[in-house]
This record gives structure tokens, C-alpha cells and sequence, in this order.
């Protein structure tokens, strides 16, 4: 879609103004957007990047105010031991510079996932419906044992029975799903 201003460059802002109930699109390039004043010409430009670089500084700025410039010079200086890479230069670049980057800034980016993906850690993946065969089955097994260990581990042992036979049921049913896919 073309500027409706210019008609010269691509718009890439999109803007919805409602005056006395009546609905106005405007489809503008970024000049002719400034030139109009939907924007100013000093905001920096919002990035994914910048979002990042902030979730990754988060425990930094947390560290200035809370503790001693020590604590705050030695976050700066974890390094990654294979390339050479600090943690500054990733929360600068928010890229990593090696496979191993991650063990190395690992202390430092779960606590950046746990508030992104509202405490978890631990990425499960979603599979089609469609496609996940017993995938599915495997995955609620899992869980179901999770939850049972922990039911044990707390002596509540009469929903630990009940999650037992949910686990058999689900094992029944995935023996019976891989019988049917061998004939």
C-alpha cells in the first residue's frame, strides 16, 4: 500500500483516528507522517531489540539500587569462555556468540524467562492436533508423572492413587495407539 500523502513511498505506519464517532484510516510513510506531526522527528525508534536489550538490563538496574557498584561491575564482566563474548556485549546486540553463550549467561537470562513466560522456564513446544500422533498422550503422561511424584512427595497420597490410574489409563491408551499404527 502506497502513502496516501506522497504516493511515492510504501506506508508503514497505519494510524485510526475516531472524531464524533466516525472512524478514519491513515496510511502514511514514515516523512510524510513526521511532516504531518502523527510523530516527532526526535522519538527514537521503537525496536524488538530495544524490548530485549531492557528484559536483559532489567537485573542490572535492579543491581545499582539494591547492592554495591562491585556487584554491579561483576555482572558486567561474565564472559562466555569459548568466544570471548560478555554479557554487556549480548544485552547490547541481543545476539549470542556461540552455542555456549547460553550455559555461560545462564544464571542471568532465567530469571528474564521466568518473568516473559509468567514463571516457566522450560519451553514445552506446541504440536498440531492434527499431526502430533501420540505425541499428545506422551506429553500428559509426563505431566501426570510430575504431578504425581510431587503428590507423593507431599503424602497426599489418596489424589496420588487417583493421578496413579489417570497415568495407567494414558499408558493403556498409548500402547493401544502404537499397536494400531504397527499393523
Amino acid at each position: 500500500m502506497d502513502c496516501q500523502e506522497c504516493q511515492q513511498r510504501p506506508a508503514t505506519l497505519h494510524f485510526s483516528q475516531v472524531i464524533n464517532g466516525n472512524k478514519k484510516e491513515i496510511h502514511l510513510c514514515e516523512k510524510c507522517a513526521q511532516e504531518k506531526g502523527y510523530m516527532s522527528q526526535y522519538n527514537e525508534s521503537f525496536s524488538l531489540h530495544n524490548l530485549l536489550s531492557g528484559l536483559f538490563n532489567f537485573d542490572s538496574y535492579q543491581l545499582t539500587e539494591s547492592q554495591n557498584s562491585n556487584a554491579y561491575t561483576a555482572t558486567q564482566k561474565v564472559q562466555c569462555e569459548k568466544c570471548g563474548l560478555t554479557y554487556n556485549e549480548f544485552t547490547r546486540i541481543g545476539k549470542f556468540g556461540c552455542a555456549h553463550c547460553y550455559e555461560a549467561f545462564g544464571e542471568k537470562l532465567n530469571p528474564i524467562f521466568r518473568r516473559v513466560h509468567s514463571g516457566n522456564t522450560i519451553h514445552d513446544g506446541k504440536v498440531p492436533k492434527r499431526m502430533g500422533g501420540n505425541l499428545h498422550v506422551r506429553k500428559q503422561l509426563e505431566k501426570e508423572r510430575q504431578h504425581l511424584q510431587q503428590l507423593i512427595n507431599e503424602e497426599a497420597f489418596e489424589e496420588a492413587a487417583q493421578v496413579r490410574d489417570r497415568i495407567r489409563s494414558l499408558e493403556q491408551q498409548l500402547h493401544s495407539e502404537q499397536g494400531d499404527g504397527d499393523q
